[in-house]
């Protein structure tokens, strides 16, 4: 079966500065795929890569099977929503419709027209003059209305109040259903996540840090909790991904196939923020080696 996006060893440079390197990605068609980690960790940069929009420094991608924007044919079967959700201010969303219709050989125009009227939005109305949930919502009508096999979507919600995003990602959700589209959504909030994607991607520091299916990631993934001790006490099919100590007690998220049978541990589920967040923490080892000090 085709991949919607596959990269071996991938890897972006400006200049001396790596944006992405060693990214070995394979996700199955009809996944809504959460991209997520901190501020530069490479994020847009894949993104963008597998929009066409880049080209690598190294390794290859692939997209629907084939390369990046390799004609006219690839380019319309791939959407892409930028940050910001950019649109023609100056334009109305009747002009925005017009020019979609003559940019994308498999425009749906029934279907971008009905669902203005569902968001009931004056097609006379100037892109410049909408709220930002409406200049979301535009950006991704012209999205759908394309009729791609794979919508990508860079951070489109970040800068949305909580019911204007709200909308946005039912509106995501449903279309999705729909059209039985696969979806890269990158975001920061990992609430808005945790609601739609059922396959998550965690970058940090340039490099693919967790990916899978979120059912299978929160099912293999746990919080540890008990006396202090040290990690190399654990046994070796359990992945320390996170850890931290007081004096008396140590914290561990580990992920592990096997059951955690040691009694003294308490063991706890992680939600998806938590999960997350044990991945993006990356403190230096010497660090981490200083938890287990006993302080003086």
């Amino acid at each position: 079966m085709t991949s919607a996006l596959e990269a071996q060893a991938l890897g972006k440079r400006y200049g001396k500065r790596w944006a992405l390197r060693d990214c070995t990605i394979d996700i199955p068609k009809g996944h809504v795929v959460g991209l997520v980690g901190p501020n530069g960790a490479g994020k847009t940069t894949l993104l963008k890569l597998a929009g066409g929009q880049l080209e690598p420094t190294t390794g290859r991608i692939t997209v629907l099977g084939e390369r990046p924007a390799a004609g006219p044919e690839q380019l319309a079967r791939v959407g892409f929503v930028a940050q910001n959700t950019p649109v023609y201010t100056g334009l109305s969303i009747a002009d925005h419709l017009r020019l979609g219709a003559r940019l994308n050989p498999r425009w749906d125009d029934t279907m971008a027209r009905e669902r203005i009227a569902s968001l009931d939005l004056d097609p006379a109305q100037r892109a410049g003059k909408l709220s930002g949930g409406q200049r979301a919502q535009l950006a991704l009508t012209l999205g759908l209305a394309k009729r791609p096999e794979l919508l990508i979507l860079d951070e489109p919600v970040a800068s949305l109040d909580p019911l204007a995003r709200r909308e946005f990602l039912q509106g995501l959700m449903e279309a999705t259903v729909e059209h039985e589209l696969s979806v890269v959504l990158s975001s920061h909030l990992v609430s808005d996540l945790e609601r739609i994607c059922d396959y998550l991607i965690v970058l940090v520091d340039s490099r693919v840090q967790v990916i899978g299916e979120t059912d299978e990631l929160l099912a293999t993934h746990h919080r540890l909790t008990g006396p202090r001790r040290d990690p190399g006490t654990l046994p070796a099919g359990q992945h320390v991904v996170s850890a931290r100590h007081t004096d008396r007690q140590s914290t561990y998220v580990v992920r592990t196939d096997g059951p955690i049978l040691d009694p003294a541990w308490t063991v706890t589920r992680l939600s998806l923020e938590d999960l997350v967040l044990a991945h993006m923490d990356k403190r230096p080892a010497r660090a981490r080696r200083a938890d287990l000090e006993v302080q003086r």
